[in-house]
């Protein structure tokens, strides 16, 4: 057991908790913050993504304890019922939730997402790295090829990205 502190949608914590723990169950399990999935617990569908410190990451492939000191926001920090996120509200709006398991890692990857193209941090598919990065489809469907909608909602899904993103889709 050690002790670990970090900062969870602007709040810090302090878990006691097995080295051996991974953020998605720290988060789940230990704070109670449910909204972020378990869903293949090995990094391939995208279900538990949170941001860490700007950077949206597989929070079952990480263990809590590698996040000392690190400020993580899950899709309860986003918004609240009153006051949405811009991102949940375009999913609701474009009925790009479906379901809804995997919504949360879909909305805290595109935060992320949203964040690097306005930065200008090109993708694998970025076409002219001497130009501003734009959001194409092309590099939407790329920065968001980690996130697994089984529903198959994916046109809904980069409508309300890039509705948010200030274009159409």
């Amino acid at each position: 057991m050690t002790r670990v502190f970090f900062d969870v949608n602007g709040e810090t914590h302090q878990l006691e908790l097995d080295t051996r723990t991974t953020l998605l169950d720290a988060l789940r399990e230990h704070l109670h913050l449910t909204g972020t999935k378990k869903g293949c617990d090995h990094g391939q569908c995208g279900a538990c993504t949170v941001i860490v410190d700007g950077r949206r990451i597989n929070s079952c492939l990480t263990l809590a304890v590698m996040h000392q000191g690190d400020e993580i926001t899950t899709i309860e920090g986003l918004g609240t019922p009153d006051g949405l996120h811009p991102l949940q509200a375009a999913f609701v709006e474009h009925d790009g939730y479906q379901c809804g398991y995997c919504t949360p890692g879909q909305i805290c990857s595109a935060v992320a997402v949203l964040a690097e193209v306005k930065a200008g941090i090109p993708s694998h598919v970025t076409a002219d790295l001497n130009a501003p990065v734009r959001l194409t489809n092309a590099e939407l469907r790329e920065r968001m090829s980690g996130n697994i909608c089984r529903c198959g909602a994916y046109s809904n899904i980069a409508e309300a990205i890039s509705e948010v993103a200030g274009r159409s889709a």
